[in-house]
Parts: structure tokens; sequence; C-alpha cells
């Protein structure tokens, strides 16, 4: 049976809410399904703030779904707990195709990033029939690679503001995928681990030289996997920081609140 966003219970406690990995706080939550150009639907849920304008969109593309990546990688699923509320960002999250999550599991099978083009081009036209704004890729290890490969060439290319990369491996995203973005111009930001397990601070520096526009910023104690509330929340502050309009670019002017007044709802482990 599939995962439905509205059986959250909220309720309203005296105090103000400490943040925590589990807390939900309100938005507008729907499951949706996307559809591929070659036929597979896809599933997902689409968080929208409560109330008030929609003032950026993140498309998230999840870990290598063989080695237990999907939509609800606890990144992603932080940021659809929180930045609806606290940002008035909406969060697009799905499972690729043949991955399957306590959504449900989206059809096809997995393609090695190939076939998963046209996820990736499913997502994004979604998100462009809602009327989405500004919208952003932000891809996780598997997920920087289809970030890469297909976020710099059309049709995506024209339809989305940049990108921001976690932990990318560069495993199947070549030269030939950097130039592209660095021939966009489009913005790129890149978290990179310092004890990442595939690609570290240094090497990713020289990697990304040839984008002149790639920001590269190492961050100290974290791994591949974002483990921690103190990393999950760097990573949140730093696509909050890239993604609204005079936003600062970065966590350093960027501080999401870690307390909440008003209803919360808890999500199960």
């Amino acid at each position: 049976m599939s995962f439905d966003p509205a059986s959250y219970v909220f309720s309203q406690p005296s105090a103000p809410t400490v943040i925590r990995a589990s807390t939900v706080l309100p938005a507008r939550r729907e499951n949706v399904v996307l559809r591929t150009s070659d036929g597979h639907r896809l599933v997902g849920e689409l968080a929208l703030p409560e109330s008030g304008e929609v003032k950026a969109t993140l498309i998230t593309l999840h870990p290598l779904p063989t080695h237990g990546g999907f939509m609800d990688s606890h990144v992603y699923r932080k940021a659809s707990y929180r930045l609806p509320a606290l940002a008035g960002i909406a969060v697009l999250r799905f499972n690729t195709r043949g991955t399957g999550s306590p959504r449900g599991t989206s059809e096809g099978a997995f393609e090695e990033g190939i076939g998963e083009r046209l996820d990736v081009e499913a997502a994004v036209q979604f998100a462009v029939d809602r009327g989405l704004p500004n919208r952003w890729l932000v891809g996780w290890s598997f997920g920087t690679e289809l970030a890469l490969m297909y976020g710099a060439s059309e049709p995506v290319a024209s339809e989305v503001e940049g990108a921001i990369l976690l932990s990318p491996p560069l495993h199947r995203a070549t030269d030939v995928h950097l130039k592209e973005w660095a021939a966009s111009g489009k913005p790129l930001k890149v978290l990179v681990p310092e004890l990442d397990d595939y690609l570290q601070p240094a090497e990713a520096m020289e990697r990304f030289a040839v984008v002149p526009q790639a920001r590269v910023v190492g961050v100290d104690g974290a791994r591949h996997l974002w483990v921690g509330e103190k990393y999950a929340g760097r990573v949140l502050n730093e696509i909050v920081g890239e993604v609204l309009p005079g936003g600062s670019g970065g966590s350093a002017g960027t501080e999401l609140a870690q307390e909440w007044n008003g209803p919360v709802a808890t999500a199960q482990a």
C-alpha cells in the first residue's frame, strides 16, 4: 500500500518545537505520478508551502537505487519535511525507474543512468506543467550523475536555473558533460564531504575546474551519506542559500530556523 502524506497527524505544542530528524512541519503534500516519454509511471511526492508564494522548486535526484537510494533518502526527506514551511520552497521527490520506497515502486527497471534520462525529463516537465517557478536540480551521489549528464542539454537545460550536487562520484559523468555545463553558464554548486568514499574536495576542485562557474564547497568531517543532523542541516542551508532569489549563495548567510512555533507531526522512522 502506498504511503499517504495526508496520514501525518499534526498537533500544536504548548512551546516551540526543536526541529529533529523526524519533525514534519506543515505543507501541502500530495502523491504524484510522473509519466516518461517511453511509457513508465514514476511515483513521487510534491510538498508545497502551505500558504504564500513558492519561491523556488527543488527537483531531487536520489542516490543509487542498487545501493539503497530512493526518494526517501534522508536529506531529501528532511528537505520535504522542512523547506516548504521554513523557506517557501517546493520539494519534488520521486523514485527513478524500477526504484521502490514506502510511496510505491516506479515502473521499469534500473538502466545504469541511461534510460533515467527520460526520468529526469519527466520530472522537470512535471514541474513546468504545474507552474512551479525557479526550478533547480538537486542530485545526490548517483543523482549527481543524472544532473550532470542531462541537466545542461535540452529539453532540460532551458527549464532549470542550475544544479546543486551532493557527494558527486563522477563515475558516469565525464568531462564531456562538465564542458556542457561550462558552456551553459548555469550555476553549479558542488558540496563535497571531506571524508567522501569516492571524490574528496581536493580532487573535486581539479575535476570541476573545467566548469568556470562551478563552486566546490568542501565540508569538514562529512561523509558521503551526510549522516548526522549537523551535516544534513548544513546541506539544507547551502541549498536554500543557493536557490532563493537574493540568497547568500551558501550557508554563511543562510541559517534555517532550528525551532518551529506551530503545528508539528512526527514521522515514523
